[in-house]
């Protein structure tokens, strides 16, 4: 479905990736770990438009998507939940997701689509008319969730859905990138909780100073001590047994 090669990024000269080579198939979830500034956000923003590469070539089933601009990419279903959630404060709720459906593939079925967000996140729905400014973070990353589902994702960017929430949120959060998934959402996870982006996840990529510094099956990774060791945290972790926990701690 994705298909990166070569990427590269440069911020004022200064280079950001570094010729990444990256491949998403339909209806998996992909993990790309890494430390802070090592490249994962710039990878969703050249992915979604946001930023230009200066070389490489990206490309959404078979299609060269580099040079579109990000309204163009939503149209075809790439939808980038980016850090931080950027809800529009001073709109209620209902107001956020009814923004979200201005593409023209996410008309059809507005009302059915918002019905539907409302019955994942039920707080959204007590707080329709509520000003989305004044929600807690929690809340405001089930909006930014529900507007992505708005918009009929077939791909979709997460960028950090996790940061800085209380442990029973990220729960939360783990259980919508499922019910995405389930939906027939593909995703790719950037996660500085790296142990919560591979429990999720089938395949991971992790990136170093703007290089793909190794890829392999989620399983593999959470096994793999060097990892464990360099992004996940812990070295003297219990490795067997433990791909299927989940860190509650937001700050890995």
């Amino acid at each position: 479905m994705l298909r990166i090669e070569n990427l590269h990024v440069e911020y004022s000269k200064i280079p950001a990736l570094r010729g990444i080579n990256l491949d998403i198939r339909a209806g998996e979830i992909v993990a790309l770990i890494g430390a802070n500034g090592a490249g994962k956000s710039t990878t969703l923003k050249a992915i979604s438009g946001l930023v230009r590469p200066s070389a490489g070539i990206i490309e959404f089933n078979g299609e060269p998507t580099t040079g579109l601009a990000p309204e163009q990419l939503v149209e075809l279903g790439i939808i980038h939940v980016p850090e931080g959630r950027r809800v529009f404060p001073r709109l209620t709720v209902e107001e956020n997701l009814r923004a979200a459906s201005f593409a023209h593939r996410a008309r059809a079925g507005e009302r059915e689509s918002r019905e539907r967000v409302y019955g994942l996140f039920p707080r959204l729905a007590e707080r329709r008319r509520q000003a989305a400014g004044s929600l807690s973070g929690g809340e405001q990353q089930m909006l930014a969730f529900g507007r992505a589902m708005m918009a009929k994702p077939v791909l979709l960017l997460l960028d950090e859905p996790s940061l800085g929430l209380a442990p029973i949120v990220v729960e939360e959060v783990a259980h919508a990138i499922e019910r995405f998934h389930q939906d027939g959402a593909t995703i790719l996870l950037v996660e500085q909780n790296a142990e919560l982006a591979l429990s999720l996840a089938s395949r991971g990529f992790v990136i170093e100073t703007g290089r793909i510094a190794l890829s392999d099956s989620a399983d593999n990774l959470l096994n793999d001590p060097e990892v464990w060791a360099s992004y996940l945290g812990r070295e003297d972790r219990e490795l067997a047994g433990g791909a299927d926990q989940r860190t509650a701690d937001p700050s890995h």
